[in-house]
């Protein structure tokens, strides 16, 4: 009996083993859960719906050199990534974090990233404060974002009468978003975030930084355990330096590249670039049934008919393609642009075919533009919420108000795709139109019949509904309603 006692009790000692190294768990798992935020500074779901961003990038290239799956766990917020690292919902988290003492305590960090200043932001046309004693009216940031440690200190220190509100509705980029549109005074964003914004919100202004320059990093679970931060480490290493800055470059090198303002630069470029690519925009607007002006409208919103136009993403050519989209429409090469304008049509038409049939004209083309900017799923969603909130979600000007609530986490929530950036879809749509009315000024003959279906339908439109069409394309929607 004591033998067989003592032989269990080895049998026991001899089937127990350490907690495994978290590094080993992934690899035993084949999955590196990690925690991100929608920003077009970590992840979002980009063109061709396709999940694309600098964090996103540089975490599925480590997933691939660990040899597994990379699997997102979506965060409301930065401090929420944080979070579901410190307990262990996620491995690590690529979420646009900026270190901070108070984090160094909650999570490891990887080696820096890039870095970031945090500054204030108001409106132009509005006096520019000089401090933070200077403010006259509302700053709100994100709850737990990095600016709170930066305000807590200085009021502390250099302005006891300094206040703020804190938002866990809202994300930073909906709080550019209501300085530019004047219901907000002030916010508080990292410099990488409002320079990627400030291409579609042009009025937004620096009044100056808050703190000094931080380093944006991977967060991992603290402990003794290392093995995952230095796989991370390794592999950072492994990837160099140069191709870290190429990937940098790809998402923040061109940011200002691109203008998507001026009526006189469109008219300038009709004489001095349009001319060069007009037949092939007529070509592919006879091709694909599509007016080729609209066409041509699309080209100059994504790149001024610059065929060397390079996006933030790396989207690249007159109609700016990804690589792959381009490989799905079986183009070559996306810079010749003869091949990116029939691509781009192709493309287009697609997308115009999969929408509804009971959307009509010119409804119907103001949401294909929607769709070819964010996605067919992100506009079904808009659709969805439209016919929830009792409007018709065959009409544009409905679902143009509802396409902002995209980028609210109580109403992305609801949806089956989940955040989106509906404001930019606005104003893309609303700049394509703009660009669309003063093509057909320009080039048309004022004695040609008939009007395309595209024109008739939109005078028709504005004449049934002159108040209605005459509404800014950027308007926000208030929402009383509530949560659905």
């Amino acid at each position: 009996m004591f033998l067989l006692g003592l032989f269990g009790l080895f049998s026991i000692l001899g089937t127990c083993s350490p907690r495994q190294s978290t590094l080993a768990e992934v690899r035993a798992q084949g999955v590196l859960r990690v925690a991100t935020v929608n920003s077009p500074t970590a992840y979002y779901i980009g063109q061709g719906g396709q999940g694309t961003g600098f964090e996103y990038d540089l975490a599925k290239a480590f997933a691939d050199q660990l040899g597994v799956k990379l699997e997102l766990v979506v965060a409301t917020n930065t401090p929420s990534a944080i979070e579901m690292v410190r307990t262990g919902v996620a491995h690590m988290a690529a979420a646009s974090i900026t270190e901070t003492p108070g984090r160094k305590k909650l999570v490891r960090f990887s080696r820096p990233l890039l870095k970031v200043v945090p500054e204030l932001v108001y409106r132009l046309g509005q006096p520019r404060p000089k401090n933070l004693g200077d403010l006259r009216g509302t700053l709100r940031i994100v709850k737990d974002s990095t600016p709170v440690e930066a305000l807590r200190a200085l009021q502390a220190s250099r302005y006891p009468q300094l206040k703020w509100t804190e938002t866990n509705e809202d994300v930073a980029e909906e709080l550019l978003y209501q300085v530019s549109q004047g219901t907000l005074d002030y916010t508080i964003v990292n410099s990488d975030l409002l320079a990627i914004n400030q291409r579609y919100y042009p009025n937004l202004r620096t009044a100056f930084t808050v703190a000094d320059a931080l380093d944006v990093a991977w967060a991992f679970r603290p402990g003794k355990d290392t093995s995952l931060s230095d796989a991370a480490s390794r592999f950072f290493a492994s990837l160099g330096a140069k191709e870290l800055a190429r990937i940098k470059d790809r998402y923040f090198g061109h940011v200002n590249q691109v203008d998507t303002q001026g009526a006189l630069a469109l008219a300038t470029h009709v004489d001095t670039r349009l001319k060069r690519y007009r037949s092939t925009f007529e070509r592919a607007g006879l091709q694909n049934d599509l007016d080729w002006r609209l066409l041509a409208a699309i080209g100059y919103q994504e790149s001024h008919w610059d065929v060397d136009a390079t996006s933030p993403t790396g989207v690249r050519g007159i109609m700016m393609l990804t690589n792959d989209t381009a490989a799905f429409l079986r183009i070559s090469d996306r810079e010749d642009p003869t091949q990116s304008i029939m691509g781009g049509a192709r493309y287009f038409k697609q997308i115009a075919d999969q929408l509804p049939l009971e959307i009509p004209e010119p409804d119907r083309t103001w949401m294909a533009l929607a769709a070819y900017n964010m996605g067919v799923g992100h506009l079904i969603d808009a659709r969805i919420l439209t016919e929830k909130l009792g409007h018709d979600p065959n009409r544009w000007i409905d679902v143009r108000r509802t396409l902002p609530l995209l980028s609210q986490s109580r109403w992305y929530a609801q949806t089956r795709h989940g955040y989106a950036r509906g404001h930019q879809a606005v104003i893309y749509v609303g700049n394509i139109r703009s660009y669309y009315d003063m093509l057909v000024w320009i080039t048309r003959d004022k004695d040609a019949t008939p009007k395309t279906a595209l024109e008739a339908a939109e005078e028709k439109k504005q004449a049934s509904e002159p108040d209605e069409e005459k509404t800014d394309d950027a308007s926000p929607l208030n929402i009383d309603s509530p949560v659905l």
